[in-house]
């Protein structure tokens, strides 16, 4: 497969999965609104706090962290990388790029997205009836997910997808828990009250994860839902099934044995997930679960960074070969 090809469909399903992590991640707050008092509902700074774009955020609004300005900066905002526009519109571009190698039916959703999207915009839905706009978001990214699964050759390409997938998923969980520890309660007392156990809910419901996870603990408890979202390899969205399921992938594209290493790649994502087969909640409470969590971001960054040097850079001495093949 062309360095191109798979680079484009990695990336078409990071950008789909980023976009649909991004509406739960709003998720988190709307559903505390409705749950928590006014004075109790989480602000809508540590949203964007947590993306590390804040910076980008106050150059376009300043300081003014309201709903309606986190709302249109992370999900309707074009000049915004990573808002839920840019993501499918990225996406979209990037499946233009191989329609040659994804279904027609793939390709169809990913438009039919966009142009939802940008009808929405202009409606200013997000705003209007946020829980319908984001609802609908997490509905055609299932759409896009089962027609990957429903239409795919079991192929290159199709391990390209899941790969992309899964490891956008492991971040955007970890994200997730992130912004549980940045949404402070008011005072020390709130910390195991019924407030907490709501603001645990909420953080759970945005992974999709709050059914499976009652019937499985029955309570809410905040160190068994912690455990819960790194650490069930049973889960589809904890970060250790996502990253099991990432490695799996890598070793379907290489052929490399499960255990054995061929590229760096395989090595920092094997070593991750080692590290997480061998680790427990208590280690990281140890650690601060800030600290776990900002850590493991890094070295899932780190991971993408070794894919691409693997599989989608173009080596020094062939982009001379082909400069000089033009003169």
């Amino acid at each position: 497969m062309l360095s191109r090809v798979a680079d484009s469909i990695y990336w078409m399903t990071r950008y789909i999965e980023r976009a649909e992590n991004i509406a739960r991640f709003i998720n988190v707050n709307l559903n505390l609104s409705l749950d928590m008092t006014t004075g109790m509902a989480g602000s809508w700074q540590p949203l964007v706090m947590t993306t590390g774009d804040h910076e980008i955020f106050e150059k376009r609004y300043g300081t003014d962290y309201s709903r309606e300005n986190v709302i249109q900066f992370l999900a309707l905002d074009k000049e915004y990388g990573n808002s839920v526009i840019s993501c499918v519109g990225i996406a979209r571009e990037n499946a233009r790029s191989v329609r040659e190698i994804i279904s027609s039916e793939i390709w169809e959703q990913i438009n039919r997205s966009y142009l939802l999207l940008k009808d929405a915009a202009q409606n200013r839905l997000a705003n209007k009836d946020p829980h319908r706009f984001f609802n609908d978001i997490t509905a055609m990214s299932h759409m896009f997910t089962g027609l990957l699964h429903g239409t795919m050759s079991r192929g290159e390409a199709f391990y390209f997808a899941l790969l992309g997938q899964f490891l956008e998923r492991a971040d955007k969980t970890s994200r997730i828990l992130d912004v549980k520890y940045f949404m402070l309660l008011p005072t020390p007392e709130n910390v195991n009250s019924p407030y907490d156990v709501i603001q645990w809910g909420a953080v759970l419901k945005s992974t999709s994860g709050f059914e499976i996870y009652r019937k499985q603990f029955h309570r809410i408890v905040p160190k068994q839902v912690c455990d819960f979202l790194i650490f069930d390899s049973n889960f589809p969205r904890s970060i250790h099934c996502c990253l099991t399921n990432a490695k799996s992938a890598l070793h379907k594209i290489t052929d490399t044995p499960r255990g054995a290493a061929s590229n760096p790649a395989e090595k920092s994502l094997g070593r991750l997930c080692a590290d997480l087969d061998y680790s427990d909640i208590d280690d990281v409470i140890s650690a601060g679960m800030h600290e776990y969590l900002d850590a493991l971001q890094r070295k899932i960054n780190q991971v993408g960074i070794d894919i691409r040097q693997a599989f989608f850079k173009i080596p020094d001495n062939l982009m001379e070969q082909a400069s000089a093949s033009v003169q």
